[in-house]
């Protein structure tokens, strides 16, 4: 029968394995600093400390990567949303091609020759042929500002 005996090295190691392990199923940046924390012990453990020693550095290590390294990377590993171009309609006049009605849920406007699904600024209706400013974009809507009456006699927008 074969006895078996502790072995600080093959937990450190099964440590090391189990927390990158779960860290590559998570991606939560949470159990690597385990891992990290398992090979500090596991150098504690080569150098001949004992095992309380080990669990000491083991401890502290984790706990300084975690509160200390962690926010550092998550600023930096969040993922940022995709560059659209879609802001580049926003102060840009568009010409309503259906009635724009908060109160319906209704409206589309074209612009740069897309249509896009509108929505009144100020929640008054806009009657279709009116030009409009967009003024932000919510999800896939435009808000939209109608262009007073006495700028349109002008020309201005």
């Amino acid at each position: 029968m074969l006895l078996l005996r502790f072995n600080p090295t093959m937990l450190w190691i099964l440590v090391i394995l189990v927390t990158v392990a779960l860290e590559a199923a998570t991606l939560a940046l949470s159990s690597i600093w385990f891992a990290a924390g398992g090979v500090a012990a596991l150098i504690a453990a080569s150098l001949g400390f004992g095992l309380v020693s080990q669990l000491i550095v083991f401890v502290l290590f984790s706990a300084a990567l975690l509160v200390l390294v962690r926010p550092f990377c998550r600023r930096f590993l969040k993922p940022k949303g995709a560059a659209t171009n879609a802001d580049r309609i926003i102060g840009q006049t568009a010409v309503v091609t259906e009635e724009i009605d908060n109160m319906q849920a209704t409206g589309a406007v074209k612009i740069f020759g897309q249509t896009w699904t509108a929505r009144a600024a100020g929640g008054e209706k806009i009657p279709v042929g009116s030009r409009v400013v967009v003024r932000e974009i919510q999800g896939v809507k435009v808000i939209a500002e109608k262009i007073a009456e006495e700028k349109e006699e002008t020309g201005e927008s």
